[in-house]
């Protein structure tokens, strides 16, 4: 019986974390992981009433074309760059339009192969719903 109670403690503190850390660090806060290496974007995206909204994301390069990766649990970005594919980047100083192209079959295996999200990474989101990728193709 204390183990139970010590397995169901872990994993509750476990849930908090993952939670504190997707919601409150990386939805909140919308941190930039350029000084650890990771290229970050400032994707903007329309709600059903027009208003903007932006987000931080990683984004990476495949063979020259430019992607993002939805590998968390809340997507809302995603979702509404699907409904409203033209889409606004700000990087490297610069805004460019693009459309939103989602990714599947060999493409997706090969972006997802040539970028793979580390298990620590899977450990720290609460291992989230299956990965999907967006192109971002200029306009």
């Amino acid at each position: 019986m204390r183990a139970v109670k010590w397995l169901g403690g872990t994993f509750g503190l476990y849930v908090a974390f993952v939670i504190i850390f997707e919601a409150g660090y990386l939805g909140w806060m919308q941190p930039s992981f350029d000084g650890a290496g990771l290229p970050m974007l400032k994707l903007t995206t329309t709600d059903d009433s027009g208003a903007a909204k932006d987000r931080m994301l990683a984004g990476f390069e495949t063979d020259g074309k430019m992607y993002v990766s939805a590998h968390h649990w809340p997507r809302g970005w995603y979702h509404r760059a699907l409904a409203y594919p033209n889409v606004q980047v700000d990087r490297d100083g610069k805004r460019t339009g693009y459309v939103a192209v989602p990714v599947s079959g060999v493409e997706f295996d090969r972006v997802a192969a040539t970028h793979p999200l580390p298990f620590v990474v899977r450990f720290l989101m609460g291992f989230p719903p299956e990965r999907e990728i967006l192109r971002l193709d200029p306009l």
